[in-house]
């Protein structure tokens, strides 16, 4: 019977094309490729512009705030997943968010090119800001867009890869061609033709199909329910929103005040981003994810154990209570399924996730500092290496990825792409050893003599090329694994908000990291840095090993398949 049923499996090939054939996927590399252009336009090229117009650094410095609206997008996360656009509802409960976003978006572009940054310099920090915003509500939505939709057609897991294989080449094109481009053309040319690249995304995601009926629609039934027999008593729900309610709102006026300050006062008088990041940056993750995780653990054990629960059905509730009722299930109840649904497992869960990708999320900071004054590479030689032949790494990567997830399972990759991610660390070591090893390799594969053998090309070059792509190869197989066991762990129901809320902690927990990085650096140079995220990488390889444990166990819970979940959301 077994091997009956090991016949009628179709290949991880035959899945892998008729996922590649299905229209989602293709909208997914549209909306990969839109979510990642404003990220490479406003955090990274644009300042590339700032510097030609002769802005100072010190103004960079602030506008590279605008970054902080990615990291704690789950603030706004509620709002994307429960309510719906006036007028736009009819386009589904996520495109409403993402084409209005995009069209946004490309306007912004657009009017950012008619600007001079020099003499019109404070609308344009005001539209960069509002284009930050804009990009981070659009990558909400678009990841909850991506787990809605997923399929046997278009799994979740090729949908994932997709979407980075589109995210990937839009920093392709937002980075080193918008550097090409504005070189022979002008900076506010490029930035029109990029904003016409999002108009254009807009207007075909017109098409796309989603995830059914509105926002609102479903937020009211699913408020009702929140008053039937067996569910919590309206008192203990309204207590605990009150407690989340004041210590999300107390991150938002800590946050809002360090943009305020940063943004009006003189130089002289700006806070300093380092030290509001390692003063700040954790209490607003206590406030914003942690406490609120307590808090929901706290509500799944009571109704669990059965206390405080409504012994009948209650009146529907009116005016402030209906409104209570709202945010209860905006900004509560996402965290009560997934710390319910989770249990103890949540612990080793948030292990994997603030640990897989934090070497990433650390480095990057350092990549430029570490090639172009401790290698002495020049800025063609590493923008070659990073920027064209790195990006076409992770790319591969992505696509090697896909098929492993495919052919050998989610569990495997997510352990294979980190393992080798950790690794890479090593060769980076060794490079700021003096690449003994590394040469040695290059030398003996021939690839030196290829990469010479090009104008330009050069021993040094291929050694450096040969570290940056096994990197980006690895990075690419353990971010398609990564993304899609995120993906899977969340519930469609509250996909916007717990997603979000997973993804963030990636981001603050690699900004947290930062600075202690650097003063290591200082003190111990590069090659101590590198050993020791080697192991970092290690240990979420053992975590995962765990987590991989935990899954195969009969009757685990957590992971759930796309059907499961439209299952338990329609019912």
């Amino acid at each position: 019977m077994a091997e009956a049923d090991a016949a009628k499996k179709p290949s991880s090939w035959r899945i892998l094309g008729r996922a590649l054939r299905n229209r989602k996927t293709g909208f997914m590399l549209l909306f990969g490729f839109a979510s990642g252009l404003p990220f490479a336009l406003f955090l990274g090229t644009l300042f590339a512009w700032l510097t030609e117009a002769g802005v100072d650094l010190e103004t960079m410095g602030v506008f590279s705030l605008i970054g902080l609206a990615y990291a704690f997008q789950f603030i706004w996360s509620p709002l994307i997943d429960k309510a719906d656009l006036p007028g736009l509802r009819r386009l589904g409960k996520r495109k409403q968010w993402i084409v209005p976003m995009q069209l946004l978006l490309g306007g912004i572009l657009v009017t950012m090119a008619i600007l001079d940054p020099r003499s019109q310099l404070g609308m344009f920090s005001l539209l960069a800001g509002i284009g930050a915003l804009a990009s981070a509500t659009q990558d909400i939505a678009i990841n909850a867009w991506r787990i809605d939709v997923a399929d046997e057609e278009a799994p979740l897991d090729v949908l994932s890869t997709v979407y980075q294989m589109g995210f990937r080449l839009s920093s392709l094109a937002g980075g080193a061609l918008a550097l090409i481009v504005a070189e022979r053309i002008g900076w506010p040319q490029t930035y029109v033709a990029m904003g016409a690249m999002l108009l254009a995304i807009g207007a075909a995601g017109l098409f796309a199909p989603d995830s059914g009926r509105g926002a609102a629609a479903e937020s009211d039934a699913e408020v009702r329910a929140l008053r039937r027999a067996g569910e919590l008593s309206p008192r203990i729900r309204h207590r605990a929103l009150a407690i989340v309610g004041v210590l999300w709102l107390g991150a938002i006026v800590v946050l809002l005040d360090f943009m305020v300050r940063s943004m009006t006062s003189p130089p002289e008088s700006r806070p300093d981003p380092t030290a509001f990041t390692l003063a700040w940056g954790p209490w607003v993750i206590v406030a914003t994810i942690v406490m609120p995780a307590l808090v929901a653990g706290w509500l799944a054990g009571q109704q669990r154990r059965g206390n405080h629960l409504l012994a009948e059905d209650a009146p529907p509730a009116s005016g402030a209570g209906a409104a209570l009722d709202h945010l209860y299930r905006a900004l509560v109840l996402p965290l009560v399924e997934f710390v319910g649904r989770m249990g103890w497992s949540l612990v080793l869960i948030l292990a994997v996730v603030l640990t897989y990708r934090i070497c990433d999320a650390i480095w990057g900071t350092f990549a430029y500092p570490f090639y172009l004054g401790e290698l002495r590479y020049t800025k063609d030689e590493v923008a070659f290496a990073s920027k064209m032949f790195g990006i076409g790494a992770i790319v591969l990567g992505l696509a090697i990825g896909g098929w492993m997830l495919t052919a050998l399972g989610r569990m495997p990759t997510l352990l294979i792409g980190g393992l080798l991610a950790a690794l890479t660390n090593l060769l980076y070591a060794d490079m700021a050893a003096g690449s003994p090893v590394v040469g040695a390799v290059a030398g003996a594969s021939g690839f030196s003599a290829l990469v010479s053998s090009f104008p330009g090309g050069s021993e040094r070059l291929a050694r450096l090329m040969l570290t940056i792509g096994a990197e980006n190869l690895a990075i690419g197989i353990a971010g398609a694994a990564f993304v899609a066991w995120l993906s899977s762990i969340v519930s469609k129901q509250f996909s916007a908000v717990q997603y979000a809320l997973l993804s963030s902690l990636t981001l603050l927990i690699g900004a947290l990291g930062r600075g202690a990085l650097g003063q290591m650096i200082e003190r111990q140079g590069f090659y101590d840095v590198f050993i020791l995220t080697t192991w970092i990488g290690v240990l979420a390889m053992l975590l995962v090993v765990a987590e991989w444990w935990r899954q195969s166990r009969p009757g685990a819970q957590g992971v759930v398949a796309p059907e499961a979940k439209d299952v338990a959301a329609a019912e």
